[in-house]
């Protein structure tokens, strides 16, 4: 494709999809095949999310699971001064970030290649990262700023995932601690609305008394299905036809009259072999 169409060289040589623009990147400068990043302006419309505003929002597509938000903002910080960065799996509205992150717990890693946001101070970051496709590969990892892989990345990876106890402990206890006042606040709450009718008159009533039931634990629940289970398969083994219940009862008093001569039979030797025996 030529380029005075209006599409660069570089993107139409790097199969960018429509619309996009190819920007070349390389890990080290030891790399000789550079990866390309395909980029274009995350467009919305106005009023719909405020989180990625309009005309200073670039969206990158295509991006190695080595290249962080500190590598994105450091690439596209020669255009403009960066904002934000914010890197996900796919493409769609940003979630809103939890109010205490956990250090130890529900922690996402994002495997593959990746999506990301990146927003700029000025708008005319947007063309300036277009324009990088006229120029030569970015370098990802430099001596200033190295990037890790391969078995370093592992053992950092590893020295990251061994667990402070005394960190650990000091989450848990502030965890706990708001759960505990979380359900102190819905008891004290259903204490206040016990007895009080609603707008319509009803009264809410709760279960509360001397010794009320313990809560089942995973174990024990699953222990009772399987023992209710066991006994449904039995029945339905035994009792599936009428005629099997009949021959089952028709056996069992066939076998109780067997016992019952076998047992006359026994009485009556008995009774023969007794003899009077003075001496």
């Amino acid at each position: 494709m030529a380029a005075g169409k209006g599409k660069p060289v570089a993107a139409a040589a790097a199969g960018a999809p429509a619309g996009y623009t190819a920007v070349p990147v390389k890990l080290s400068e030891k790399q000789q095949s550079p990866h390309y990043l395909y980029v274009k302006e995350h467009k919305v419309r106005e009023g719909t999310d405020n989180t990625y505003p309009p005309h200073r929002t670039l969206f990158v597509l295509n991006i190695p699971p080595y290249c962080t938000k500190a590598c994105l903002s450091r690439l596209f910080s020669c255009c403009s001064s960066v904002q934000s960065v914010n890197v996900c799996e796919k493409p769609g509205p940003r979630e809103k970030p939890e109010a205490s992150k956990s250090k130890f717990f529900n922690l996402k890693t994002v495997p593959g290649f990746r999506v990301a946001y990146v927003v700029f101070k000025n708008p005319a970051g947007i063309q300036a990262a277009k324009s990088l496709s006229l120029q030569g590969p970015l370098v990802i990892s430099s001596e200033s700023h190295p990037v890790k892989t391969g078995i370093r990345k592992w053992i950092a990876s590893y020295a990251a995932a061994v667990v402070d106890p005394a960190e650990l402990k000091a989450e848990v206890d502030t965890f706990m601690q708001a759960y505990d006042q979380k359900i102190a606040e819905e008891e004290a709450k259903e204490e206040e609305e016990e007895g009080v009718p609603d707008e319509e008159g009803w009264v809410k009533v709760t279960r509360k008394g001397r010794r009320p039931g313990l809560p089942r634990t995973e174990a024990a629940s699953l222990r009772v299905l399987e023992r209710e289970k066991r006994k449904r398969a039995r029945k339905e083994l035994l009792n599936f036809y009428a005629w099997q219940h009949r021959e089952t009862k028709r056996e069992n008093i066939a076998q109780l009259r067997k016992k019952f001569e076998e047992d006359k039979q026994r009485i009556a030797l008995m009774r023969a072999q007794r003899k009077f025996r003075p001496y």
